[in-house]
């Protein structure tokens, strides 16, 4: 069966089809094989936008494709519909440990609102997944749902979307992270940790919001740099700060040191004076600034 990254590659694949109008047949052995092949979980079609992107086919001028997508539709929409009440039966038949304080299986104001579409009504600076009621079992894994869990909280932040929306986002950038690092390596867990830093950063606000519309997809989200995740305003800032300790570097110095190393690119001698200065913040390196003694080029890197 299709997991959600062959999923996506194959709807992906599907929109492309219609979109460079490509034979009818290319575009109805796709639908076959998601007919076939994908039996999707309610959050797998919300990470994916697969139902919504299947379902516009329904309204194709092509008689076969129309069919052929509400069918698939339809076949989508009895797997959710089971997975809920599996959901609800299980919940119903599963007593509370003795050792441990009942569980209220009645859904937080939060989630019961996600049903209805509407927004999130409670204080949307205190939002975290258990305060949600959000279930993190996605995975196998539990060092992977605890990921799913921080990046819910960076994501839920200061967000007026539903807990169903935020959940399929964090589940969908997990994935992608997990596929980006080759599993529950170091790197994995250092770049989950540095995006909910980056989502919880309260002069950055933006960033989760991008996220969470789609104008970051969870793929681009989890490549970009520290310099990438900061805000405007930061970028702004450290801009200026590094203007203004540039002025400050390029201040005649009594001494220089020579470097017998350093080549220049433009007479390729190694006759090269340096010094070095931190231009930018305190975590960034320092930047060195270079001139060549016998030709006289100036240049500078960090």
């Amino acid at each position: 069966m299709m997991d959600q990254r062959e999923l996506d590659a194959n709807v992906k694949a599907l929109t492309k089809c219609m979109g460079a109008n490509e034979p009818p047949e290319n575009a109805l052995r796709l639908l076959e094989t998601l007919k076939r092949d994908a039996s999707p979980t309610e959050d797998m079609l919300r990470a994916t936008r697969a139902g919504v992107l299947v379902g516009k086919l329904r309204s194709s001028k092509n008689k076969e494709i129309a069919a052929a997508a509400a069918e698939l539709v339809g076949k989508w929409k009895k797997l959710v519909e089971q997975e809920k009440k599996n959901k609800g039966a299980s919940k119903m038949a599963s007593p509370a440990p003795a050792s441990s304080p009942a569980i209220s299986t009645t859904p937080a104001p939060s989630a019961a609102a996600s049903s209805n579409g509407k927004k999130y009504e409670g204080d949307p600076e205190k939002r975290k997944f258990d305060v949600d009621g959000v279930d993190l079992n996605r995975t196998a894994s539990k060092g992977r749902n605890q990921c799913i869990g921080l990046l819910y909280n960076g994501l839920a932040y200061r967000s007026l979307e539903t807990p169903a929306d935020v959940l399929a986002k964090a589940v969908a950038v997990e994935h992608a992270a997990h596929t980006e690092f080759k599993g529950e390596t170091p790197d994995y867990k250092k770049k989950v940790k540095s995006l909910f830093t980056n989502l919880k950063n309260k002069s950055n606000p933006e960033l989760g919001v991008s996220v969470l519309q789609g104008k970051v997809s969870p793929e681009k989200f989890v490549k970009m740099s520290e310099e990438e995740l900061k805000s405007e305003d930061r970028r702004r800032e450290d801009d200026e700060f590094e203007k203004e300790n540039m002025k400050k570097a390029q201040v005649p110095m009594a001494k220089k040191s020579i470097s017998d190393s350093l080549e220049c690119g433009r007479c390729k001698k190694k006759m090269v004076s340096y010094s070095q200065a931190q231009t930018r913040s305190a975590d960034e390196p320092m930047t060195t600034f270079c001139e060549c003694m016998n030709c006289g080029k100036r240049w500078k890197f960090s």
